[in-house]
């Protein structure tokens, strides 16, 4: 490889390796190794801040006969480097090209990189579409949320993995060890392993109308007619130490995670649904963690993830723990988005560190919270924020969702009035207690219709709609101390379609790839008309897909999967959307979804 010109890439610190606390020279010490390659679909700094890379990664190297190697998108210009050098895809731990390894698994975390997973293929030298793959190629499997509907991306997997990563790869990687034979008769053995959904061994016919009509194992396979998720009931394993990256990254922290899952209910939320229950992690346990992996990674802040940290059941006590912990060590604690009703807590955190506090309302009128299930009041949000702004904050920053089922003008607009009275509330302040100009960030996302949730019958907002809305938005806001921002809709509107999509958008995919389309999330990269041709080549209407709404006795491309979560409570949760009608959290009252826990 030609050092010289790889010295003068961006960022060549991406593709070196030999982080701090990276396992290295493990395939050297074992012949009888099982080589993963831990594959994510964007550049290093992004992969690099998933918790989940880093805790699967030190899950299955605490193998001995296992090693798990991360391999990361290059950025265009690496990706050019490797064609002109003729050197294939690498992983950062040994440097081998991935058809050195006998799995090579990708995480599917956002719609928009899916075109990313066939570049990354394509510069290993590996054939794109499974059908072309013969025993000489890895296994190439699958996860993480977008696995949930895996149908866009069948043709290309060999099998994806739909549930919790540490609850059946033992179990995978342990027969994988001991199998002699094709990669087929492989494939064949594991279709029992709850999580394991392999797309080949499943034939799909459609109706005159162009949904769905019968999804069914093929004759002559052991794969079931239901996929049961992979399921962990207790969090147990977390890793004692994180990788710490060379450069900088997305997220520079350390990260410990409280729990997955959440009780809230949120309807257009679907990990709130598909992580369900929520299982906490031990307050005890997590302050034993946070030392370690502050002790062996040198960051100056940790991050407590969860999809509701405020929600923790001991939220207080690990607080003070980490209060205790960080004050020593001199590191800041961070939260992502944030309950008002926890300020006792995050006034704590902000002795510490004088940050900015994120909330999201997702939605400007109390009509569309509760239609949404947000379960929270205006009152509820302007006296959280008085007592934040009480408590020290001068920063808030606000999260909404534009385009949500049954949205009215009257709701988007409700965004600058909410937006204005929270400006308001800062004045009603003593002028002693305001120190500095209060500041609030809004921003406005696209929703994006998600499988195994209640909206997952719903019609996507248009681009055009989205935008009309965003630009309303933004003219009705009048006060200086609000800054507002939106997303873009045209590649909200693509991600609808990949997210509910079936297996005849393979192609649609296939051919965005090959016509340039890559690096999709990224929108100096993101090219509409694109995409619009490869679904016009493919005989796919976009409308189809995103903008239509879905009957009550539909059948979707995801409804052989077992989620946990019964499809008749998502279409109760549907009807009392429409009716407006709250639904209590599950850890006040069971609403009975059909996952098997215990309220507490």
């Amino acid at each position: 490889m030609n050092s010289e010109k790889f010295l003068q890439l961006d960022k060549p610190g991406r593709y070196v390796g030999g982080e701090i606390n990276a396992v290295i020279g493990k395939e050297k010490k074992s012949e009888g190794l099982t080589r993963f390659a831990f594959c994510f679909p964007d550049v290093y700094e992004i992969g690099m801040s998933h918790l989940g890379l880093q805790i699967l990664y030190f899950f299955m190297n605490r193998r001995e006969d296992v090693f798990c190697e991360r391999v990361f998108m290059p950025w265009l210009d690496m990706a050019d480097f490797l064609r002109m050098e003729k050197e294939p895809l690498f992983a950062l731990e040994s440097g081998d090209g991935l058809c050195e390894f006998d799995f090579i698994g990708f995480t599917l975390q956002y719609e928009m990189r899916e075109t990313n997973v066939l570049a990354m293929l394509e510069l290993a030298g590996i054939p794109l579409r499974a059908a072309e793959r013969g025993d000489e190629f890895p296994v190439i499997c699958a996860g993480g949320p977008c696995a949930t509907n895996p149908e866009p991306m069948a043709e290309f997997i060999d099998f994806f993995y739909i549930g919790d990563g540490e609850a059946s790869l033992d179990e995978i990687l342990s027969r994988y060890a001991s199998h002699k034979g094709s990669k087929k008769e492989f494939l064949e053995k594991i279709t029992d392993i709850a999580g394991v959904y392999v797309p080949a061994f499943y034939d799909v016919s459609y109706g005159e109308d162009g949904t769905l009509a019968e999804f069914l194992p093929r004759a002559g396979t052991n794969a079931p007619e239901i996929v049961k998720r992979a399921f962990l009931p207790r969090l147990e394993y977390f890793p004692e130490t994180l990788i710490a990256p060379l450069i900088e990254t997305t997220h520079a922290r350390a990260v410990i995670e409280l729990a997955r899952g959440c009780m809230r209910g949120c309807r257009f939320c679907q990990a709130g649904f598909i992580y369900r229950p929520m299982r906490e992690r031990n307050a005890g346990e997590l302050l034993e963690q946070a030392e370690k992996i502050l002790a062996s990674t040198g960051y100056e802040e940790i991050s407590l993830l969860s999809l509701s940290a405020c929600d923790y059941k001991n939220f207080e006590e690990l607080v003070d723990g980490l209060l205790e912990i960080c004050t020593k060590k001199r590191v800041n604690i961070s939260l992502p988005s944030t309950r008002l009703d926890a300020l006792s807590a995050l006034a704590k955190i902000q002795t510490v560190r004088k940050s900015s506090l994120t909330v999201a309302p997702e939605a400007g009128s109390q009509r569309l919270r509760d239609s949404i299930n947000k379960n929270l009041t205006e009152e509820e949000i302007l006296d959280g924020c008085f007592r934040a702004f009480k408590a020290g904050f001068d920063k808030i920053k606000l999260y909404f969702m534009g385009g949500l089922p049954f949205e009215e003008r009257e709701d988007s607009l409700a965004i600058a009035e909410l937006c204005g009275k929270i400006v308001d509330k800062y004045y009603e302040l003593s002028h002693e207690e305001r120190k500095r100009p209060v500041s609030v960030s809004v921003s406005t996302s696209c929703f994006v219709p998600k499988p195994f949730t209640p909206f997952q019958w719903a019609a996507q907002a248009t681009h055009e709609d989205f935008a009309r809305t965003q630009r309303e938005v933004k003219a009705s806001i009048r006060k200086k101390q609000i800054a507002y921002r939106y997303h873009d809709s045209k590649t909200a509107q693509i991600e609808g379609v990949l997210a509910r999509g079936d297996r005849r958008v393979s192609a649609a995919i296939e051919n965005a790839y090959k016509s340039g389309a890559i690096f999709d999330g990224w929108t100096e990269h993101f090219d509409y008309e694109t995409w619009l041709d490869a679904f016009e080549e493919a005989g796919i209407d976009p409308a189809f897909y995103a903008n239509r709404e879905r009957s009550a006795d539909e059948k979707f491309p995801w409804d052989f999967i077992d989620i946990g979560v019964d499809k008749k409570f998502l279409r109760r949760e549907w009807e009392k959307s429409r009716e407006c009608k709250i639904t209590s959290d599950c850890r006040n009252h069971c609403a009975n979804c059909g996952v098997a826990c215990h309220v507490s």
